[in-house]
């Protein structure tokens, strides 16, 4: 369970000002380039005008579509649905055949609505973890974290939980961030008793689940360098 110096996941929530909304967006073929333009550009200040904002753009490296978009947005307080925030920013968009869309509240991080900036191997972990599990989920990422920062050149990027799904089960996304694929190889093979301790921690968390799936991807709003390699 949660000790005191993290409070309990309620409190943590409840002291969280903002939602998150995650879309996945089913686009035309070959148009998620100019999508993505597009979503940075005009369909950034559609949000700021209504108090959002773009929290990042993905495009499929592993395990999704060529022709789809991961799009996060980032807002204040409880007032927007993913429903609402979907057609702010995608009603008018010509390139967008579906779009789903979950909003979600952070757990363990992120603290603040600051988005991802550097350009990476970017994994999307999804879980769905019974309730009688979910503190101790918790506690083994809360646990484990600081040893798979370190050793990995990686980081944990946010850990959210779905708000729209009331079924007795926690859905949540994972996001972590490496340099690179290699690096997301490399972490899943670990060397020494300290990494070792990680990756119990990590796997215990996949005993605790009744389902869950990752895909890989690269950040298309990335601040550093342009990620310029045919994946999909």
């Amino acid at each position: 369970m949660f000790d005191d110096k993290r409070g309990s996941l309620k409190d943590m929530e409840a002291n969280s000002t903002n939602r998150f909304i995650h879309h996945r967006v089913t686009v035309k073929p070959l148009q998620w380039q100019a999508l993505a333009d597009e979503i940075r550009g005009t369909g950034s200040e559609k949000l700021a005008a209504t108090g959002g904002a773009l929290y990042g753009i993905w495009r499929s490296q592993i395990g999704r579509p060529r022709d789809e978009l991961t799009v996060m947005t980032v807002w204040p307080g409880d007032g927007v649905s993913a429903a609402q925030a979907e057609a702010i920013l995608f009603a008018d968009l010509a390139a967008v055949r579906d779009c789903k869309s979950e909003r979600m509240v952070p757990t363990l991080r992120p603290e603040g609505p600051e988005p991802p900036r550097r350009q990476g191997n970017y994994a999307f972990r999804w879980f769905e973890t019974p309730s009688e599990n979910w503190d101790e989920f918790l506690d083994l990422c809360a646990g484990a974290w600081p040893g798979f920062e370190s050793s990995y050149d990686s980081q944990v990027i946010g850990l959210w939980r779905v708000t729209d799904r009331d079924n007795g089960a926690r859905r949540s996304l994972l996001m972590t961030r490496r340099p690179d694929l290699a690096m997301w190889e490399r972490s899943k093979i670990p060397q020494g008793p300290e990494e070792a301790e990680v990756r119990r921690k990590l796997s215990r968390r996949y005993d605790l689940c009744t389902w869950t799936v990752v895909y890989t991807s690269t950040l298309l709003t990335a601040e550093d360098r342009e990620d310029t390699e045919r994946w999909t």
